[in-house]
């Protein structure tokens, strides 16, 4: 049903995903009903779902899986949709360091679901759908999605990726209060530059004075850093250790 929908909108191939289906560019791939899609090494896998219905939550659980298989390069968008299915998923994603998108809750039919995921302070775009394909386009292109390392170059900042580091450091602590300074380099580094591409900036001094004129981007980039330590409360193996 959702396959002929959809193929009446695109004219790009719609298929319904078949376990071991490798996903391949410019197809859409609509999961089968009752099945629990997960992703690994780019293959599609379905599985049995492991709650009964009424409380499975398929997109959380296939946001999750995407994020552990593509890590910076998971991007999730939540569209129109009724429930809160997707936002728990995101916080996967984001701390993986993708990107997470919501479809502007006055352009959707159904606006619940895009509406939870913005509530919980992890959507980094919220657009009208038109919009979302050239955002798309800009953010694949950038240096942090395209490197084999998320974290910035220091060959491309010669002398400044550590000093520029520690001006962010500074003007987070000034600006949010949040003192950043025991993180390690490298994950400061990664949430750094994953605002860049946000921003579509390339030079970290063009990103200090974007965090030094944007209160919002400053405010953006400590949730970016925070995501880490709420992690460990989202950790049920942990909690179950202690």
């Amino acid at each position: 049903m959702l396959v002929e929908l959809l193929s009446r909108e695109t004219a790009m191939p719609v298929v319904a995903i078949e376990d071991g289906m490798r996903v391949e560019p410019n197809r859409v791939h609509v999961i089968v009903p009752a099945k629990t899609l997960l992703i690994s090494d780019g293959i599609l896998h379905l599985v049995e779902p492991d709650a009964p219905r009424g409380h499975r939550h398929p997109i959380d659980k296939f946001f999750s899986a995407l994020a552990e298989d593509q890590k910076a390069k998971a991007i999730a968008i939540v569209l129109s949709g009724a429930g809160s299915n997707g936002t728990a998923g995101l916080a996967d994603i984001k701390q993986a360091g993708g990107m997470c998108i919501a479809q502007d809750p006055e352009t959707a039919k159904f606006d619940s679901m895009p509406r939870h995921a913005i509530a919980s302070n992890l959507v980094d775009l919220v657009l009208a759908p038109e919009a979302m394909p050239e955002a798309l386009l800009r953010y694949a292109r950038h240096s942090y999605v395209l490197a084999q390392r998320p974290e910035i170059d220091a060959e491309d900042e010669p002398g400044q990726s550590a000093t520029g580091l520690d001006d962010v450091l500074a003007l987070l602590h000034a600006r949010a209060g949040h003192d950043f300074s025991q993180y390690k380099l490298n994950t400061l580094s990664r949430r750094v530059h994953r605002r860049m591409g946000l921003a579509q900036l390339e030079d970290l001094g063009q990103y200090l004075d974007l965090l030094a004129r944007e209160p919002e981007e400053a405010a953006a980039l400590v949730q970016d850093l925070l995501i880490h330590v709420t992690a460990f409360f989202r950790d049920a193996e942990a909690w179950e250790a202690l």
